[in-house]
């Protein structure tokens, strides 16, 4: 792994759900119909997930792909503090996956995942009416490349960083 990318704790799961970015924890609670709290604590208990942080020791998400290549993620605001070194590990994460098809759904009022989505290289498939709450939700999925942790050259970006998320912090 990275040295910003860490195996689950149930410390650091309990830190993300107390700080989880209103945005993030909506998505869960409105669009899915469950608790984010819970739903976290709960991904404790699943190999693949991980947790983020970022240079100044604050951890900024968590991440795991579910049976299929369901792939999700939720983060704090620390996102914001370094989001050129958040990005970089988001990608070697979704990179490093050894499903060959990643997917999901995002709640379409979540503008900075959907960038951060588009920056990882998913493409966004359509919009749906999604939980309890019959909410607008998008469909995105990745296709990796034949062999986990090859990169993929067309998910490359020009930009250091997805657009919507503030400059590199110097703490």
């Amino acid at each position: 792994m990275s040295k910003f990318i860490h195996p689950i704790t149930l410390e650091a799961a309990k830190e993300v759900a107390s700080n989880l970015r209103p945005e993030d924890r909506r998505e869960v609670e409105e669009g899915h119909g469950i608790d984010a709290t819970e739903a976290l604590l709960d991904a404790v208990q699943k190999p693949s997930c991980v947790y983020f942080t970022v240079p100044n020791g604050k951890t900024a998400g968590m991440a795991g792909v579910d049976v299929g290549g369901q792939i999700w993620m939720l983060c704090t605001h620390a996102i914001h503090d370094y989001p050129i070194t958040f990005t970089r590990e988001a990608r070697r994460y979704v990179e490093r996956q050894p499903d060959k098809l990643l997917w999901n759904v995002v709640d379409k009022r979540n503008t900075v995942h959907l960038k951060l989505l588009q920056f990882l290289g998913f493409k966004f498939l359509r919009e749906i009416e999604f939980g309890p709450n019959k909410l607008s939700f998008i469909e995105f999925c990745r296709v990796q490349s034949n062999s986990a942790g090859a990169r993929d050259v067309r998910s490359r970006s020009v930009r250091s960083t997805p657009r919507g998320f503030s400059s590199e912090s110097k703490k």
